[in-house]
């Protein structure tokens, strides 16, 4: 039976992996800075009512004018989905199952780490805007009563979908499996971030801060685990010689 070992990479190959992460610092490091300056341009727009915040409460009004009872019912029942023990119940069986499949540690540090500081970082950055949400009489109960910049929902629905993503991109070979991970995740996000907006819970400014700020960490995390990746690559180990008989 073969066993699997790691081996170092060759000085021949140091340079091909140095253009590699010069490549990732070079794309990552950009993105990261434009999806930061948007989440503070978004911030401010909604402390001031400027910019896309111009847009809160006619969208707000949209979405109260387009409700049905069914429909209500069924959105709510899908927001629930963004509270954290429900993504827990979602996202942990899909860490199980990727962890058994390729068996990488990584998988369960970024899956940890990703959701436990966006859910830290969005409840002190609602603490610290202290934004008001709609009236309650543009909501659909239950209804939420805290600070509302950025949605929690969002932003958390958009960094754990968007980490399985991201992992399914780096591991899986089949390029069905990454295109339909990315759109599913994409899918999902979006999803959350609308329902939030139809019931009512949350102004457009809050929604796309909430992507916005989820993204951010994302990429964040995406790009120094490109760069902290081993510089190793996995071989396969002979296979032991058979025993002659003496």
């Amino acid at each position: 039976m073969s066993t699997a070992r790691s081996a170092a990479v060759t000085p021949a190959q140091r340079p091909r992996l140095q253009r590699t992460r010069l490549r990732v610092v070079l794309i990552g490091a950009p993105v990261l800075a434009a999806l930061v300056s948007l989440a503070a341009l978004v911030a401010g727009w909604a402390q001031t009512g400027t910019g896309l915040a111009r847009f809160d409460e006619p969208l707000l009004a949209w979405m109260v004018s387009v409700r049905t009872p069914a429909a209500e019912v069924a959105v709510t029942a899908f927001t629930d989905l963004g509270q954290t023990l429900p993504m827990f119940a979602i996202g942990l069986p899909l860490t199980i199952a990727l962890y058994w499949r390729y068996r990488r540690l990584s998988i369960w540090v970024l899956m940890v780490v990703a959701p436990l500081v966006s859910t830290s970082l969005a409840s002190l950055l609602k603490l610290y805007f202290a934004h008001p949400r709609p009236p309650l009489s543009y909501a659909v109960a239950p209804y939420e009563t805290d600070f509302s910049l950025p949605s929690g929902h969002t932003t958390g629905s958009t960094v754990v979908a968007g980490m399985l993503a991201y992992l399914t991109v780096w591991l899986a070979r089949s390029a069905w499996a990454r295109v339909t991970a990315v759109i599913a995740a994409s899918t999902w996000a979006i999803a959350m971030g609308i329902s939030r907006l139809y019931l009512g819970h949350h102004w457009l400014t809050d929604v796309a801060f909430g992507w916005l700020l989820g993204l951010s960490w994302l990429t964040f995390l995406v790009l120094a685990h490109q760069l902290l990746l081993p510089a190793r690559t996995p071989t396969s180990a002979p296979e032991p010689a058979a025993a002659t008989p003496s």
